[in-house]
């Protein structure tokens, strides 16, 4: 018997969601062949059969919210019997005869969480539901729980309704086990319209993905188990131009909940022509790291320019060739990359952390670059940025580019840069300040290539110009070492010589 367990899912992360299994107790599998899928506030991760066997009782069903570590199923090895139905602690239940109730509890949520809101209704009172069918979701700060029915019954009664905020181990509801759906509700009973006509729901990460590019479930065609909708279709679909209807009502956020300074008062004829959408959690979680990083840092940006000639002159001279001796298209980031780590040996700190009371250097570059995704930003690393070539950068961009777009980047290829590049260019920023990702010191911000007037010997001429933006902590990077950061960056892709003369 072989344990199904949770695997390393990132340095700070301590918790995940089961999103979905794509085998049941019983069935046969081969080595490496997909269990279950995983999620977290920030990627989904799979998890593969360790040895080829029978899969046999499901621990942790999907909606359960699992620590690392965790037990998920066990796996006989080698051929045999079907093993035990499935068990899914999801909703604490206490059991009762046919005819009698259940009470529907909020599951386990993790570790450091609280409570939680509830998002949506799946059923409404009266409703009938199969055990394990989709009752609701809730939203904690870091995932998406899913809470199934403990039992076969009739929905009675609804004691959170959507939106409202409750407490670890509190009660949702109380269903009926058993029986025709009765007549009437208990008087304390919410309705709440069923969100989803289909019977398959769809993977919390897809339905994420889809209500932040405002996409209905019957534009997208789902490729997981029974149909199900899963977040690379919710991407292919994008990716086939798929059309946006306006933006459903979204989930009213409780005042408990609320942070923000109170909205001033709204006319009526502009309340009519408003639409207020729920952040998601992605969106939550990535508004809290970067106020958390403006108010841990004493961030500062200094600001310069790059006259781009040389290496526009450079990349045209040579593209053709280094597509087609190495399979890849020769790019900006490359020489970005390659700059940024000729300065930060200069200029080491820029390429530090603080952790405590020391500062930690560091004798190697591992590159963050940021890139956006239909979900929110992500910035995948590229290790040991400071010894590849020119060629095994580009593939490095390009692939862990694709990944991100696909949603398939894991935790680990998200952990552990020490300096970060953020290209607003691709969207035509001419100049901004980019904020610092943690614990990391420095991020260079590239902008938009603009023709400008500019002085070169007494004369004015036309050139293709860049502002440059380094945001820095000051705690630990003094002007000085700022200012001669950019400026050998400057003077590296101002003269791309230098890079490969060590200068």
């Amino acid at each position: 018997m072989t344990d199904i367990r949770v695997p390393t899912l990132g340095e700070s992360v301590t918790e995940a969601t089961v999103a979905t299994w794509y085998k049941k107790p019983g069935d046969a599998v081969a080595v490496d062949e997909m269990l279950c899928e995983l999620e977290t506030d920030k990627v989904t991760v799979e998890v593969p059969s360790p040895s080829a066997g029978v899969l046999g009782e499901i621990v942790a069903g999907e909606g359960v919210t699992v620590g690392v570590d965790a037990l998920l199923a066990t796996l006989s090895e080698g051929a045999g019997a079907a093993a035990p139905a499935a068990t899914t602690p999801v909703a604490k239940s206490d059991a009762a005869p046919d005819g009698g109730s259940v009470d529907v509890m909020v599951p386990t949520l993790g570790e450091s969480v609280t409570e939680a809101v509830v998002a949506s209704w799946y059923k409404a009172v009266g409703d009938s539901v199969a055990q394990d069918e989709m009752l609701c979701e809730l939203e904690t700060d870091k995932v998406t729980v899913e809470v199934p029915a403990p039992a076969a019954g009739v929905l009675t009664e609804i004691l959170a309704a959507s939106g409202a905020t409750i407490q670890a181990g509190g009660k949702l509801g109380v269903m009926s086990s058993g029986g025709a759906a009765t007549s009437a509700a208990a008087p304390a009973a919410v309705a709440a319209a069923p969100v989803s006509n289909k019977d398959i729901e769809d993977a919390p990460a897809a339905k994420k993905a889809m209500a932040e590019a405002g996409l209905s479930a019957d534009q997208v065609t789902g490729t997981g188990r029974d149909g199900r909708v899963m977040k690379e279709d919710v991407a292919a679909a994008l990716a086939g131009g798929a059309a946006a209807p306006a933006p459903l009502a979204a989930v009213p956020t409780p005042p408990s909940a609320q942070t923000s300074a109170p909205r001033a008062p709204v006319a009526a004829s502009d309340a009519s022509r408003e639409e207020r959408v729920a952040m998601t959690r992605l969106r939550q979680t990535i508004a809290r790291r970067l106020k958390e990083s403006q108010n841990t840092a004493a961030m500062l940006t200094t600001y310069n320019e790059v006259d781009m000639t040389e290496v526009m002159a450079l990349r045209n001279e040579y593209k053709d060739l280094f597509l087609k001796k190495h399979g890849v298209k020769l790019g900006f980031m490359s020489f970005f990359t390659k700059a940024c780590c000729h300065a930060l040996r200069e200029v080491p700190e820029v390429n530090a952390e603080i952790d405590g009371t020391d500062v930690v250097y560091k004798n190697f570059v591992h590159m963050g670059i940021a890139a956006g995704t239909p979900t929110g930003l992500v910035v995948p690393v590229i290790r040991e940025a400071d010894s590849l070539s020119f060629a095994q950068i580009e593939k490095a961009i390009a692939e862990k580019g694709a990944r991100a777009r696909d949603g398939k980047l894991s935790m680990a290829e998200m952990q552990g840069g020490t300096f970060t590049i953020s290209n607003g260019g691709v969207y035509g920023s001419l100049m901004s300040s980019p904020i610092l990702n943690p614990p990391q010191s420095g991020i260079l911000g590239m902008h938009k290539i603009q023709d400008r007037p500019m002085a070169i010997n007494g004369e004015v001429v036309i050139r293709p110009m860049m502002y440059l933006a380094l945001s820095y902590d000051h705690r630990i990077v003094d002007g000085k070492g700022a200012v001669t950061f950019l400026v050998r960056v400057k003077e590296a892709l101002e003269d791309p010589r230098r890079l490969l003369m060590d200068l």
